[in-house]
């Protein structure tokens, strides 16, 4: 079958990630033993989710890892002109949820496994297919943690659409709810309670000083659009009337951390702020008001150094020369935090992603088609 083929396939399973994707999993997992490839099949706590990891060629520690989430964006509310999940061609263009970000790398990566056993292959090219990327990588983290029962990859290549651009490095992300417990009472005796929402509020006034400050001062790094971490408050409630002091309000935030900023060490200077300003006038009123945080989700960053052996073999395959950094983020911080150098290059622009009629050009789809060969035949003996 070819990767357009098995586009065809992978896109018709609506795993958008509220939904379970096994019976896409169970798609791969027979067509791999059609071609006579094994697969380790690994369910989520839930039991409705699964990773997929297969090794084609030798048992043996080393060989590269190419690696795709099956997961998607929803569709609810997007002005498709057909079928979300039914493949079609206009112009070149393939089109349905999924087919940039990221089942086309998939679909090639399934396609090119029996090329892949027609090789003399010295080390084995592992293929990682995780549910979960778009909202908390958990499929990536679970992987990651199962990797010690097999052989382990020395470098892994993340598909996600950069027009088959090698990528070195992205943004780390911390996102954060905030919760604010203050003390209710009656508007016209203020001194009596202890205003949640304008507490939140001058924590907010905080976060904004400090994403100014970012524009103004950096650090920069100018790899990254923007070149500077960004620092974002995306939503924020509370109170219930106006003439009651609101005794409860949340926001939820995030970093955006270029490699030189670390997320982690900047969530906590947000927790010293609030706790040596905003907090101790909140606890001479009542010792029970403050403030607690809940982390949504972490990603580290990539960063890949330049002169890593993978780099040079990327641009081989790919067959460019240049080379770059992206701000949003993606599973290879994850397989570098597990010491697995890992680069981001695969078929499809990141602009078509999330989008109605998400599309890739089917002439990416044969020019992946040849880079995984290209990757494959440097394994070769």
């Amino acid at each position: 079958m070819s990767s357009r083929d098995i586009l065809a396939r992978l896109v018709a399973f609506d795993t958008t990630s509220r939904n379970s994707n096994l019976a896409l999993i169970e798609y791969a997992r027979a067509y791999l033993a059609e071609q006579g490839v094994e697969a380790r099949v690994s369910l989520d706590p839930s039991g409705r989710k699964a990773n997929l990891h297969a090794l084609v060629g030798p048992a043996v520690a080393g060989g590269i890892a190419l690696s795709g989430h099956v997961d998607t964006v929803p569709v609810d509310g997007q002005a498709w002109t057909g079928d979300p999940f039914t493949l079609r061609e206009a112009e070149g263009r393939l089109v349905a949820r999924g087919a940039a970000d990221m089942k086309g790398f998939v679909a090639c990566m399934l396609a090119a496994v029996p090329r892949l056993k027609a090789m003399r292959l010295a080390r084995p090219v592992h293929l990682f297919v995780t549910h979960d990327e778009e909202t908390t990588m958990e499929g990536a983290r679970r992987l990651v943690a199962e990797l010690d029962a097999a052989p382990r990859p020395a470098c892994c290549v993340v598909g996600e659409p950069t027009l088959l651009q090698p990528v070195l490095a992205h943004k780390g992300k911390l996102s954060l709810r905030v919760l604010v417990r203050g003390k209710p009472g009656h508007s016209s005796e203020p001194g009596k309670g202890v205003n949640a929402v304008q507490a939140a509020g001058e924590a907010v006034a905080w976060v904004a000083d400090e994403a100014r400050n970012r524009v103004r001062i950096g650090p920069f790094d100018t790899r990254f659009d923007p070149p500077y971490t960004t620092i974002h408050v995306g939503t924020i409630a509370g109170g219930t009337i106006l003439n009651i002091i609101p005794e409860h309000a949340e926001f939820t935030m995030e970093w955006r951390g270029i490699p030189a900023d670390d997320v982690e060490a900047e969530f906590a200077r947000l927790r010293a702020h609030v706790a040596a300003a905003i907090e101790p006038a909140m606890r001479a009123v009542d010792p029970a008001c403050g403030f607690s945080y809940e982390v949504i989700d972490t990603i580290p960053g990539l960063a890949l150094p330049e002169r890593d052996p993978l780099v040079a073999m990327v641009q081989q395959a790919s067959g460019s020369n240049s080379v770059g950094a992206v701000s949003y983020g993606t599973e290879g911080g994850l397989y570098e935090q597990a010491d697995i150098p890992t680069i981001v290059c695969g078929p499809g622009a990141i602009a078509q992603a999330h989008q109605p009629d998400e599309w890739i050009a089917a002439s990416q789809l044969l020019a992946c088609d040849a880079f995984i060969d290209r990757l494959a035949e440097r394994l070769s003996g």
